[in-house]
């Protein structure tokens, strides 16, 4: 049995080389390591290079309990392992549980991506980067979740961590034995230093040296000792031959919103910013609105790290004025963020101006001047897209063998998007204007006005065509009444026209100057909106004149009745 004890040192040795994987996921790596080189052996105790593995416990950071039990990952297959002590970790001997041989059969996991060298010998030394890449890689996390039947997301979530061991392979007084570092000198405690004086070389320096803390955690703590001289069993059991992985807690994804002003039964886009860690293919981020009872979903959200995206959705509004909550929920690295947007649908119809009558009279009218509203006429966004930058490192196993190995990681290209508004507005005498010439016309008749707009994008899905147009007029100071215009045409070109007057005799589009206006400029203007990209609203001021020379009674001539 003694002999069966001495193997399990020689494990805890190899477990310093273990090699990186192509993906990182949350983990950080509190692990160091040290080297030096081997002695030589006899027929009855000896070590071969790379005989190793690594012992992988999930212990739960609150309170140092071992949650799960613990899993050999190897890339041998040591299947005439004689004598181990179980599957017990540092924790667990740390706690007081005793060294006990264990006659059943040494079970092991051979992972599809191969661990790296993890204890140094005179043929090489253990890459500390190279371990803490695989470990912390999700390739590894993801196995170690399924092999220990612990849920991936709570693993990784902050709330627990992994404590690593080396494990080496060995023969002791002719039996094979797997040792941990710990069981190794509590095994020479045993043998009144039996174990060290046969293996010393891989007992007590190799083996424990192949991992030891960078800082204290989980009640051991940071090694500051030799890193190439044997320790002693007291400095083994205390403080080498460990590494423990551990998580920050995942960042949620956060989302931020905008409160809107829409009108009744507009296309919109409604934004949210998404942010909080990375989303790339691994971890990608879902945003869902519910809006009006229906929910919009926008998937594969992707940003680096300390960034964030732009995320929105396109829909219509209702046809009456109410205020609307929209819930805005993103979901990703196993958390979900809520968010909401208040939204106020308002409708500008209702304001046109009275009936103008012959005897309308204004004698202290002065003109106003003409409006200048806040306006954005160009917008630009962008979407983060990822890509896999490939890392291919050569890993050798011996003279003219080896394997490749993908240590790549993911990179981000900004795509740039961009939309533009630009329109004209052209106020003209009405057709039916008998004394009109050019733009110069007699108060009290009517004018005609066309509002043309278009939209210049390179993404049109994210944009819509400017939609409503309000024209206001001077013997209104441009408030209190106002013509909501007509939208007749289609697409990312429109145009805009004033909607047929129920006080035309002529059913036209027009509106009536009224009939005291002094001569001068008459200026409609004329507010351009609802054109919606991810950036918010686009919009634009506009105004155009016709001169007001006399009033329509010059144009009436009356005369007595013939008897």
């Amino acid at each position: 049995m003694k002999r069966a004890l001495s193997i399990f040192i020689v494990l805890v040795l190899l477990l310093t080389a273990l090699l990186p994987l192509t993906a990182y996921a949350e983990g950080e790596g509190n692990i160091d390591n040290g080297s030096g080189s081997m002695g030589s052996g006899t027929s009855e105790n000896f070590w071969s290079p790379g005989d190793e593995g690594v012992r992988i416990t999930v212990v739960r950071a609150s309170d140092h309990a071992v949650v799960t039990i613990p899993v050999d990952f190897t890339n041998k297959h040591p299947d005439n392992i004689q004598a181990h002590f179980g599957k017990v970790s540092k924790i667990s001997y740390t706690n007081g549980f005793s060294l006990t041989p264990s006659m059943q059969q040494y079970t092991y996991v051979n992972p599809a991506q191969a661990v790296p060298r993890i204890i140094s010998s005179g043929s090489g030394n253990a890459n500390i980067d190279d371990i803490k890449r695989y470990f912390c890689s999700e390739y590894t996390l993801m196995r170690i979740a399924d092999v220990t039947g612990f849920n991936y997301d709570t693993l990784i979530n902050g709330d627990y961590k992994i404590l690593l061991e080396p494990v080496a392979y060995m023969t002791f007084q002719g039996v094979r034995i797997a040792v941990t570092a710990t069981e190794a000198a509590l095994y020479d405690q045993q043998l009144d230093g039996g174990l060290r004086s046969k293996m010393v070389s891989l007992s007590h320096k190799n083996l424990p040296l192949a991992m030891f803390l960078e800082t204290p955690d989980l009640g051991y703590p940071a090694w500051s000792g030799s890193r190439t001289a044997a320790a002693s069993n007291a400095d083994i059991i205390s403080s080498l031959g460990l590494g423990i992985i551990r998580f920050s807690e995942a960042e949620p994804p956060q989302v931020s919103g905008y409160d809107y002003t829409y009108r009744v039964n507009t296309q919109v886009i409604t934004s949210v910013t998404v942010s909080g860690g990375q989303a790339d293919p691994d971890h990608p981020v879902t945003a869902r609105f519910t809006i009006g009872g229906q929910t919009y979903t926008v998937n594969n959200i992707y940003y680096p790290e300390s960034d964030s995206q732009l995320v929105w959705v396109r829909w219509t509004t209702p046809s009456t004025p109410q205020t609307m909550t929209i819930h805005v929920s993103v979901t990703g690295r196993g958390r979900a963020s809520q968010g909401t947007i208040t939204a106020n649908i308002v409708d500008l119809s209702g304001h046109e101006p009275p009936n103008p009558v012959a005897d309308d009279r204004n004698d202290s009218y002065t003109q106003p001047a003409v409006p200048n509203n806040p306006q954005k006429t160009s917008a630009t966004w962008g979407v983060w897209r990822p890509w896999w930058h490939a890392y291919w490192v050569w890993h050798s196993t011996g003279k003219d063998s080896g394997y490749w190995c993908d240590h790549g990681w993911w990179e981000f290209d900004w795509n740039t998007y961009t939309a533009s508004l630009s329109a004209s507005m052209s106020v003209v005498p009405d057709a039916k204007n008998p004394t009109a010439s050019g733009k110069t016309m007699k108060s009290g008749y009517g004018i005609n006005q066309t509002v043309t707009a278009n939209v210049s994008t390179n993404q049109s899905s994210a944009v819509t065509a400017a939609q409503t147009a309000v024209t206001y007029f001077p013997e209104f100071r441009y408030q209190s009444y106002w013509r909501l215009l007509e939208r007749t045409g289609g697409g990312l070109g429109t145009q805009f026209e004033f909607a047929r007057n129920r006080y035309s005799t002529y059913n036209r589009r027009t509106h009536f100057t009224p009939i005291w206006m002094p001569d001068g400029s008459y200026t409609p203007y004329t507010y351009l909106m609802d054109c919606w990209t991810p950036q918010g609203m686009l919009s634009m001021n506009l105004a155009d004149s016709v001169t007001i020379s006399g009033n329509l009674w010059s144009d009436w001539h009356i005369a007595p009745v013939k008897p």
